[in-house]
């Protein structure tokens, strides 16, 4: 486990003491547990990025062959 020092916006703070009281939650563990959803987030998000990227690569390929079966069957 490693130890940070951590600045967070004084609304944020208060936010975050309010829930955590009420959930009877440590802060330590709400914290972990939200940089843990972020984390998630975040990397479905990039996960999305990449493979919208790599569609668009294989767009002008996948009709290329489309169009080469469509001769095909034309021919037949």
């Amino acid at each position: 486990m490693k130890t940070l020092s951590l600045k967070l916006d004084d609304e944020i703070y208060n936010d975050a003491e309010k829930i955590t009281s009420k959930l009877k939650l440590a802060r330590n563990r709400y914290i972990n547990e939200a940089v843990s959803i972020y984390n998630l987030y975040n990397s479905r998000r990039l996960l999305k990025k990449q493979l919208e990227k790599e569609s668009k690569l294989t767009k002008a390929d996948s009709m290329d062959i489309l169009h080469e079966f469509e001769k095909l069957i034309d021919e037949a």
